[in-house]
């Protein structure tokens, strides 16, 4: 008799045949005893989800797709829907798509959950036909970059204060235009190579600039055009969640009349929102494991 890992992939591979489930994502950090190596192939298609810096344990290493979520606090639902949103926008899987989620509680590192998720329903905005140029002119990798970003400043504030920011990306030109600077843009005169959101380096840079008001303006490439903007665009959705203060309501704005996607770190509860045409397309919720 196999370990309760053995008999649970074993078991979700049966299921994801049964329903036609374009992949599984598999929580490295519940897959220690998996068992993958040289010498056998995987039992599907699988994709892995790391945390963080986290080394990928030795029998994962075959598997070649990995998707790296941030290593923070966050509760389950929200390490998933970041896996699947990274996943979207890396072209992994789309509208139409299922996929299987195997997920636990990483100290006891043994799965003790499966999740089925309808793609194109749960994330339907993001995978519709309707905006099928969602991602177009942004990099992949930018995108899951400032996603990072907004992720860690949500769980983790600035010096253990809890911060709330904006981070908007692609369609600069016209954001720009719908937009007015409040401070002296702190990017101003630097070289573009210097101020690419990809480097590491400008990580403490950015999450001290997210303590001023206004959005950062990111262009699809990961160049830092400026913090400190002043969102013009006026919303005139009547389906606008209730409760939700003066950044989402600057982000639904924003991305209701440009192809921009903003992300919004909420400082009083720690949610980051995806906005993409005006509607909330993913929340995230900070929590415990």
């Amino acid at each position: 008799m196999g370990s309760i890992n053995e008999m649970v992939l074993e078991f979700a591979c049966r299921f994801a045949g049964e329903v036609n489930a374009k992949a599984i994502l598999l929580f490295s950090e519940v897959a220690q005893d998996m068992p993958f190596d040289d010498k056998s192939k995987p039992y599907c298609d699988t994709i892995l989800i790391t945390r963080g810096d986290d080394e990928v344990p030795k029998n994962l290493r075959t598997i070649p797709q990995v998707i790296n979520i941030p290593h923070v606090s966050l509760t389950r639902m929200s390490q998933m829907k970041i896996a699947i949103t990274k996943g979207i926008a890396a072209g992994y899987f789309g509208g139409g798509d299922k996929i299987l989620c195997l997920t636990g509680i990483p100290k006891f590192g043994y799965v003790d959950s499966i999740f089925i998720v309808d793609v194109g329903r749960e994330f339907e905005i993001l995978t519709s036909e309707d905006t099928a140029d969602i991602f177009e002119g942004v990099y992949p990798e930018v995108f899951e970059t400032v996603l990072n970003i907004a992720v860690e400043l949500a769980a983790q504030g600035r010096e253990g204060r809890p911060v709330g920011t904006i981070f908007i990306l692609g369609d600069d030109e016209k954001v720009m235009q719908l937009s007015r600077q409040m401070i002296i843009n702190p990017f101003k005169g630097y070289d573009e190579d210097v101020r690419n959101i990809i480097d590491q380096s400008l990580r403490e840079t950015i999450k001290e600039f997210s303590a001023l008001d206004g959005a950062f303006v990111i262009r699809g490439d990961g160049v830092l055009l400026t913090a400190g903007r002043h969102l013009s665009a006026a919303f005139e959705g009547k389906d606008f969640p209730k409760g939700l203060g003066s950044r989402h309501i600057a982000a639904a704005g924003i991305t209701s009349v440009t192809n921009a996607i903003a992300f919004v770190v909420s400082e009083s509860t720690g949610t980051v929102r995806i906005f993409k045409n005006g509607k909330i397309v993913v929340d995230i919720e900070k929590g415990l494991e």
